[in-house]
C-alpha cells in the first residue's frame, strides 16, 4: 500500500521532466545568412516562453564568420549554466545546428536563439 503513493508521485515527476523537453522541441534556431555581413559586434537576446530564462549575447563578425560570442546576461537555474559552452560548438561549427547541452535544453535554445537575433 505505501508504494502506490510513490508511484504516483514517480509517474508525476516523469511528466513533468519529459513535458518541459519537449516543450522546446519545435524551437529552432537558423543562422542567417553572413555573406556581405559587415564585421562588427551584434547583440542579441532572447527570452524562452513560459520560463524564467533570458539571454543577452554579443556576437563578434569578422570576414563573415562568428569569431567570439559574449554572453552578457544569463538568468534561470544555475544548471543552466552549463549550456553557456555551446557558444563555443556555435563558432567551432559556424552554425546553429549544435547538440544542446543536457540538463539545460531550455538555457541552450535560448542562447541559440539570442545568437541567431544578434546576426539578423
Amino acid at each position: 500500500m505505501k508504494k502506490t503513493p510513490l508511484a504516483i508521485l514517480f509517474v508525476i515527476v516523469l511528466l513533468c521532466v519529459s513535458c518541459s523537453t519537449s516543450r522546446f522541441a519545435d524551437t529552432q534556431a537558423l543562422l542567417p545568412d553572413l555573406s556581405g555581413k559587415a564585421d562588427g559586434v551584434y547583440r542579441g537576446d532572447y527570452n524562452l516562453s513560459g520560463t524564467p530564462v533570458r539571454v543577452a549575447v554579443d556576437v563578434t563578425v569578422r570576414n563573415q564568420h562568428i569569431v567570439a560570442i559574449n554572453i552578457i546576461q544569463h538568468t534561470g537555474s544555475p544548471i543552466g549554466r552549463r549550456a553557456e559552452v555551446i557558444t563555443e560548438r556555435i563558432i567551432e561549427y559556424q552554425s546553429l545546428d549544435v547538440d544542446v547541452v543536457s540538463g539545460s535544453t531550455g538555457s541552450s535554445i535560448a542562447i541559440l536563439k539570442a545568437v541567431e537575433d544578434a546576426l539578423q
